[in-house]
């Protein structure tokens, strides 16, 4: 069984940063597409960021282009989002994903973290 673990979510104050983390269990984790989504209160979840298996090819939601940036450490099996210039609208729950086909759409992951709650006050 793949499970994933996010950390790193907090309190900040707009304008801030702060930098999630998740880590995936078992040994083929390089092998696999990694995601960040997020959900607010009462919304759908939302894609956020998006990377493959070796770094190479990365994607965001233009909600977050510029502010954020998605990465991965495969030696440490970590996928990480650094996330800057927060607003508001940020404020959400956050969830890693492994994804297992093409796509971009929550139905293209597998496995998902628990998530961890981001919120930005103004």
């Amino acid at each position: 069984q793949v499970q994933l673990v996010e950390s790193g979510g907090g309190l900040v104050q707009a304008g801030g940063s702060l930098r999630l983390s998740c880590t995936v269990s078992g040994r083929t984790f390089s092998m696999y597409g990694m995601g960040w989504f997020r959900q607010a209160p009462g919304k759908k979840r939302q894609f956020v960021a998006g990377i493959n298996g070796s770094g190479t090819n990365i994607y965001y939601a233009d909600s977050v282009k510029g502010r954020f940036t998605i990465s991965r450490d495969n030696a440490l099996n970590t996928v990480y989002l650094q996330m800057n210039s927060l607003r508001p609208e940020d404020t959400a729950v956050y969830y890693c994903a492994r994804k297992f086909r093409v796509g971009y759409s929550d139905t293209s992951y597998d496995y998902w973290g628990q998530g961890t709650q981001v919120t930005v006050s103004s």
